[in-house]
């Protein structure tokens, strides 16, 4: 089972996509796990549960190169999720473009 893991500055309008999200991929059977996150509890949430992927909102993209700094030498993906994408609630593109992260990585 992989781990997209959002994370934005309250955790409150992630949680909407992290669960559209969820309902997409049960829908299709993949094993993934979706879920949303405050910022300030990456730390902790990485060491404990070790995502596959870190999706950041675009509200906290400026703390997009430390969290690259802070575990990019792990085997996690990490991108910031397109405005617009996160905007209009685009649950699919922005699940699709995970797992194309994920794959990435895994080479």
């Amino acid at each position: 089972m992989k781990k997209i893991y959002l994370f934005c500055s309250q955790g409150m309008s992630t949680s909407i996509l992290a669960s559209k999200m969820q309902t997409i991929a049960n829908e299709h059977s993949l094993p993934v796990e979706v879920k949303a996150f405050p910022y300030n509890t990456l730390d902790e949430i990485v060491k404990k549960h070790k995502p596959d992927c870190i999706l950041l909102g675009p509200q906290v993209k400026y703390l997009y190169e430390k969290t690259v700094k802070d575990f990019g030498e792990t085997d996690v993906s990490i991108a910031v999720i397109d405005p617009t994408d996160y905007g209009m609630m685009n649950a699919l593109k922005v699940l699709k473009s995970a797992v194309k992260l994920i794959k990435n990585v895994n080479k």
